[in-house]
């Protein structure tokens, strides 16, 4: 049984720490800060949460198990929700996300 949980456990942290990386590499990759802000929202919540779960099947005991599960749910509150008001703020401070056509830097001629 302890084999398994430390294959699980494993596992949890190997995908957390692909997530954090991928996350990583969207932010210095995407073009926009929304785009930017989306990589790093999604991916930290969801990296967060294998890492979470990778550590609860390594608990030796009810209250690390308590204390890791607190933790994963105050992230999946917070995160998201930091993620919006991120997302809003720059929103209502008229940051223009970059859009397809500005992307191709005037190569294309609508005339």
């Amino acid at each position: 049984m302890d084999a398994i949980l430390a294959i699980a456990s494993g596992a949890c942290l190997l995908i957390g720490s692909f997530l954090i990386f991928s996350g990583g590499l969207g932010v210095l990759r995407f073009p926009d800060f929304y785009t930017r802000m989306h990589a790093a929202g999604v991916t930290e919540t969801l990296a967060t949460a294998f890492i979470l779960l990778g550590l609860m099947f390594l608990a030796n005991t009810w209250l690390e198990l308590a204390k890791l599960i607190m933790i994963l749910l105050f992230v999946l509150l917070t995160s998201p929700t930091a993620s919006h008001a991120l997302g809003k703020s720059a929103q209502h401070g008229k940051l223009q996300p970059l859009l397809a056509d500005a992307a191709n830097d005037g190569s294309r001629s609508d005339s």
